[in-house]
């Protein structure tokens, strides 16, 4: 998985650093999202996948990446 972010539509929530805290955490100064890990380990991707439904804007992108049995 590799994910992305585009801060600068991002409301300040803090739902992804509540949902991923290691993976997202929020700017100091205004709030919004920083990507902490673009890469998360596989231990991490149902909480990043979670992250990004609960994200009231719809910053966060995921690129799943193919295993071999799904190609």
């Amino acid at each position: 998985m590799k994910v992305e972010v585009d801060d600068s539509r991002c409301y300040a929530v803090g739902n992804c650093a509540r949902h991923a805290p290691t993976v997202f955490d929020q700017n100091d100064d205004d709030g919004r999202v920083v990507l902490l890990a673009p890469d998360p380990p596989e231990r991490e991707h149902a909480q990043v996948r979670e992250a990004a439904l609960r994200c009231p804007a719809a910053v966060i992108v995921l690129h799943e990446n193919k295993s071999a049995h799904e190609e």
